[in-house]
């Protein structure tokens, strides 16, 4: 599908739930963007479950940050269970204008809700010339290591740098449950095993995983650890909920989640930033040509999507299209 024809599909399903003009041309763009660069887990596969958590109360469209705590060249907001998308790119667009005037910015969010692709933000931070890092909590989805109950959040954690769209991003699950999802519904197994099927077994079927099982998390026990530090930070900077905090809430998926935006301007802290990275990056692909750095791959999806169309499941082209139709 066409990037233009995919956006007005999602925008005009946005409006039909209330957002405004602005609000959903906004949200399109971002879940639009998302599928374009292969993410389908977070572009239009996510909308249906995004228009059910505004119809059933749990996320506010009207609302918008409030501001809690300025501390100079950092920020503290209540995102007042608003749009996640919205709440983080006003979030991110404060850590830049932070930055350019001391070098440093740290924004955190409390009380926000699912803000789709982590690298979103990190790379609207990078458009400005700035380092961008950011990081949620999410209510919990799989065992921290050696538990055989779900009690950590997978934690979604990405960094981008102003250089050869050079971004990272990544949940602390093994495989993100956006991606068992879109790997199941292809009827495809895991490269790799990603948990425990309901028995106990390891397993590389999503579906297994999925229904009944327990997803690994990524380096198992370091995967598991690096999550709840991540976790504890979230709601430290921002005052807010940690993962067993949005469990006992019980609103739904990530609903009254923390997160934290920084953005950095490299110049202040080198003068050869770009030669620091054009070293690094010519290092560790000298030797193969399969080497890729985090991003790359981003870029030659982003690329594919706009010369070939974007790759859809038309389940949710249906489900869009008979909610704006009424059926």
């Amino acid at each position: 599908m066409k990037f233009d024809d995919l956006k007005k599909l999602i925008k005009d399903a946005l409006l039909k739930a209330g957002l405004s003009e602005e609000d959903a041309e906004l949200l399109a763009q971002v879940h639009t963007e998302s599928s374009r660069d292969g993410v389908y887990s977070h572009g239009l596969n996510r909308v249906p479950k995004f228009i059910e958590l505004v119809e059933d109360g749990s996320i506010d469209i009207h609302q918008r940050p409030t501001l809690l705590k300025s501390m100079a060249m950092v920020e503290q907001y209540d995102g007042n269970f608003g749009m996640g998308v919205k709440n983080a790119i006003f979030a991110s667009n404060r850590a830049k204008t932070l930055a350019k005037e001391y070098g440093l910015g740290l924004v955190s969010l409390r009380n926000t809700t699912h803000w789709q692709r982590a690298a979103t933000y990190t790379m609207n931070i990078c458009e400005d010339n700035l380092i961008g890092i950011a990081w949620s909590n999410t209510d919990s989805n799989m065992p921290a290591w050696g538990s055989d109950k779900i009690n950590i959040g997978n934690n979604p954690l990405s960094i981008a740098v102003p250089y050869g769209d050079f971004v990272l991003d990544m949940a602390m699950s093994q495989y993100s449950f956006g991606k068992l999802q879109v790997t199941a519904s292809a009827g495809e197994e895991l490269a790799y095993i990603g948990g425990l099927d309901k028995d106990g077994n390891e397993t590389k079927k999503p579906e297994d995983i999925i229904n009944g099982g327990l997803a690994y998390p990524m380096g198992y026990w370091k995967g598991s650890g690096l999550a709840i530090a991540l976790d504890i930070l979230a709601a430290i900077l921002a005052d807010g909920n940690t993962t067993y905090d949005v469990d006992k809430m019980d609103k739904g998926m990530c609903i009254g989640i923390s997160q934290v935006f920084i953005a950095i301007d490299p110049k202040n802290f080198t003068e050869d930033f770009k030669g620091k990275m054009s070293d690094t990056i010519a290092y560790i692909k000298d030797g193969s040509s399969k080497t890729t750095y985090p991003g790359e791959r981003m870029i030659r999806k982003r690329k594919e999507s706009l010369d070939q169309g974007i790759e859809v499941d038309e389940e949710y082209v249906k489900k869009l299209k008979d909610y704006i139709n009424g059926k």
